[in-house]
């Protein structure tokens, strides 16, 4: 989704002018998005192939029809696109059965409970997550109606259609199994042993790609392993980006993101491959030494391993495909295994910074919106030793304009429900962890459990019950869905507590985790590991008899305190001492 909308953007922007008639849009060049494969059988269509394409343009198409509620001018009609009518009955063109209640409640922007649908629908209100978070902002104003223009007549699709199923599986076959292309990864495999003059040196290269490339594939989502080229390309060698100007040229980031293989072959000297033996080098050292560790950060980047945390927590928070060029430009194929680590942490530990504070100050973090900034950052840190890579990065840090002071005015809503939700679970596992008690972050944030955590909110959704607490039905709606009225609690259990009030669910938070359970008093009787800790740290946590605006209010105070302590600019000097310790 992310790769489709940068695209997206890219060329749209490349020939939008803001002072362009609209009409102007119809020269823009066209965007060809493949070919679906139809079996028509009974008066219906039937895809074989290019579900998933046509479910992503529906999702994109529902986003862009609810952005555009929110304008008074130069609306596209979409609706079209998205459902048709007839006999007085309206459907979705992309006809399911099973998703017609999950696009209907996006398209009509309500809250769509998934708790009992599949796994495919899970993944759909993902990917449309993605989208309110990703989505340019460059795009959200006057170049929106331009946008859907070209999006909705200059994206094409051809339709290869069949009248039976056997007749549409068999051009299916023929399309996959025929006449494929070589990847860019074959083809920079090809020019770099090509490269190479002694046969001997050549086989022995030739195994090693074979070796590497194959355990790559074990963890790389890509098919050819060609995510992780792009990384190492990016974050050892692109030293240009294309301009943030209109009709721009694609410089290094951009080439190598879409023809890995051509840039190493144009830009050779770039890449150190002036000889010969530079070639034998390139694959026995340098790809060798790369392949190994961009393995180790996938492993556990989709699994929580605490010698790697970071990469865990940005990959929960949708964080990846940018994250990996930075992660790799400090490593050096001379440093050992633990200056690996330690360069591994430190980036991934700054990128968390970076990511948290967007979050808490509701700032963009998708490609389109700090690609740049990272690239910069990339460059700055390329080949550091620890010393200076930690230098950099707390001075990175430092000059970061966003902190958590802003976490009182961070609302709950359907677009940022996901980050919240990973906010709070590294809140609560974090003061657990640090009272001893064992937390287990993944748990907090996992839907394959039986019992999954859910957002509560402390204060129920009655107005007439809270009057006498805020000055009007708005400022309740408001510091209802402020964080300080917000903790994680299993499914069931918070659906149980409903609408009762609030010394009823105290009563009940005191079995629960750490987080909720200090809303209690009897949390704070016997228990002289939590004390201590709340007194060492400093933290303002206090139990409640009553809840309501001045309390929300002492309770973000104390949110503000904990992620203040979680995204201490000091966690790059505990990197360092944890490294030194392990030499």
């Amino acid at each position: 989704m992310e790769e489709l909308i940068d695209d997206f953007q890219t060329r749209f922007f490349n020939h939008y002018d803001p002072c362009h008639e609209r009409t102007k849009v119809q020269s823009y060049p066209h965007y060809f998005l493949g070919s679906v494969v139809i079996s028509k059988k009974d008066g219906k269509n039937f895809i074989i192939d290019g579900q998933q394409r046509l479910t992503t343009l529906t999702l994109l198409l529902i986003y862009l029809n609810n952005l555009q509620n929110e304008k008074k001018n130069g609306i596209v009609n979409i609706e079209n696109l998205i459902f048709s009518e007839q006999y007085g009955k309206k459907s979705f063109n992309l006809d399911i059965q099973e998703r017609e209640r999950c696009f209907h409640s996006l398209y009509k922007n309500e809250e769509f409970n998934s708790s009992d649908s599949p796994e495919s629908i899970e993944t759909m209100l993902e990917r449309y997550s993605d989208i309110e978070e990703i989505f340019p902002d460059e795009l959200k104003g006057d170049a929106l109606a331009y946008f859907i223009d070209w999006l909705t007549d200059n994206v094409d699709i051809v339709e290869i259609s069949a009248d039976n199923d056997d007749d549409a599986y068999t051009i299916f076959e023929t399309m996959n199994d025929r006449g494929l292309p070589l990847s860019s990864t074959e083809m920079l495999k090809g020019y770099l042993l090509a490269n190479i003059d002694d046969q001997d040196e050549k086989n022995h290269c030739h195994e090693i790609w074979k070796k590497y490339l194959a355990e790559l594939k074990e963890v790389d989502k890509s098919e050819d392993a060609s995510d992780f080229f792009k990384a190492w390309l990016r974050g050892k060698y692109a030293k240009t980006f294309r301009e943030r100007t209109r009709g721009a040229a694609n410089r290094d980031f951009e080439k190598i993101g879409t023809s890995f293989h051509k840039w190493v072959r144009d830009e050779k000297e770039k890449a150190g491959l002036n000889t010969h033996r530079d070639f034998s080098k390139f694959i026995d050292l340098d790809y060798s030494f790369f392949a190994r560790q961009h393995k180790k950060i996938l492993e556990n980047t989709y699994s929580f391993n605490e010698k790697f945390p970071y990469l865990y927590y940005l990959y929960s928070n949708g964080f990846t495909s940018i994250q990996y060029p930075l992660i790799l430009s400090p490593l050096n194929p001379g440093d050992d295994e633990n200056t690996v680590n330690t360069k591994i942490n430190l980036v991934s530990a700054f990128l968390d910074q970076f990511i948290a504070r967007r979050i808490v100050n509701s700032h963009n973090f998708g490609n389109s919106a700090i690609s740049y900034t990272i690239f910069n950052f990339t460059k700055d840190i390329r080949g550091l030793d620890i010393d200076d890579l930690s230098t950099e990065l707390t001075r990175f840090t430092e000059n970061i304009d966003e902190n958590f002071d802003n976490i009182g005015q961070l609302y709950l809503n359907k677009q940022n429900r996901k980050r919240i939700h990973r906010l709070l679970a590294r809140i609560t596992s974090h003061i657990e962890k640090e009272c001893g008690i064992p937390s287990n972050y993944p748990d907090y944030i996992s839907w394959e459990l039986k019992k999954p955590f859910e957002i509560e909110h402390i204060i129920p959704d009655v107005w007439e019950r809270n009057q006498d607490k805020f000055e009007s039905e708005a400022e309740f709606n408001e510091y209802r869905n402020c964080p300080g009225n917000l903790v994680l609690l299993t499914r069931g259990f918070n659906q149980s507590l409903g609408c009762e009030d609030f010394p009823l669910k105290c009563k009940n938070y005191f079995g629960q985790n750490l987080l909720a359970k200090s809303l209690n008093k009897d949390c704070y009787k016997n228990n002289p590991t939590f004390l201590s800790y709340i007194s060492d740290a400093e933290l303002s946590f206090e139990p409640y008899e009553i809840f309501g605006k001045e309390e929300i209010d002492r309770r973000c105070d104390l949110y503000l305190e904990i992620c203040n302590q979680i995204w201490s600019i000091d966690v790059y000097d505990k990197i360092v001492e944890d490294h030194e310790v392990m030499q």
